[in-house]
Formats: C-alpha cells, sequence, structure tokens
C-alpha cells in the first residue's frame, strides 16, 4: 500500500459542496432564523470560516515542519502526532467541515449545514478509511497507540 488513493478526494469534495449549496440557496432557499438573529450571525460565520481556516494552516505547517506529505494522494513519510495533531487525527478535513458550517451561517445558507455534513461523511469513507489503513501499514504500533489516544475527529 504504497498511497492512501489515486484521487485527491477532500479537496474536490468540499468544494463541490460549498459550490452545490451555494447554488441551491439561490434557486431553492431554505427558511432561514429571523433577520435580527441572522445579523448576529454573520460574524459568528466569519470566525467560524476564518478559524477553521487558520487550523488547516495550522496543520499543513505542522506536517511541512515534520517534512511529511500535505497530499492526500502521497505516501506519508512521517506519522505526526504533536500540535494539531493530538486534537484531531485529521485537523485539516475538520478544518475544511468548520469552513463550510462558518460559510453557511455567515450567508443564512442552511443548504451549507447538509453540504459540511455530507461532506465529512463522503471524505470519512473515501479518504480517512483508507488513509487509516495506509497509516497503520506503515507505522504499525506507534500508528495504533496513536488511535488509542487522540479521536478520528474531535
Amino acid at each position: 500500500m504504497d498511497k492512501p488513493s489515486s484521487i485527491p478526494w477532500p479537496p474536490l469534495i468540499y468544494l463541490s459542496a460549498i459550490i452545490v449549496s451555494f447554488i441551491l440557496g439561490n434557486f431553492y432557499p431554505l427558511p432561514w432564523l429571523p433577520t435580527i438573529i441572522s445579523d448576529g450571525l454573520f460574524a459568528v460565520g466569519i470566525m467560524m470560516a476564518v478559524g477553521g481556516l487558520a487550523f488547516v494552516i495550522y496543520a499543513i505547517r505542522t506536517l511541512t515542519k515534520h517534512k511529511t506529505t500535505v497530499s492526500p494522494i502521497r505516501r506519508a513519510d512521517h506519522l505526526v502526532t504533536n500540535g494539531p495533531f493530538a486534537l484531531s487525527r485529521n485537523p485539516i478535513y475538520l478544518g475544511n467541515t468548520v469552513i463550510t458550517l462558518g460559510l453557511g451561517i455567515s450567508l443564512a445558507n442552511p443548504w451549507f449545514f447538509v453540504g459540511a455534513i455530507l461532506a465529512a461523511l463522503l471524505t470519512n469513507f473515501l479518504q480517512i478509511v483508507p488513509e487509516e489503513k495506509h497509516l497503520e501499514h506503515h507505522f504499525g504500533k506507534q500508528w495504533r497507540t496513536y488511535v488509542k489516544k487522540v479521536r478520528r475527529w474531535i
């Protein structure tokens, strides 16, 4: 098992979820909270999206610092267990989900919640499961110890 996947699923999945949610919100809007509440939530959504992006950047920098790949289709050279990886085994995917949810809140578009959930489920099935098999194959006991300490998402 040289690499976890041959298709970079997560970026494709999350980008698709965001685009489809935006389109559905424009053509088939769903009910949202009253204006007075949604105006206040705009800032919360922006903060969530920015926080999710910061978490993704932190995870990418941590992988880069440890000289291992960021790409979901390349073989991992090192098992990274510190920084954001001490909180989640998949901080980039978690950050992408938070970004999607934050966009939904800031745009007052409930379709983004559907998109975020579907993106997380598809990422789990298409990327995380094969990725974890790849990591166990390459890092064995070290991986199994890490899995006991850190949850898959949060």
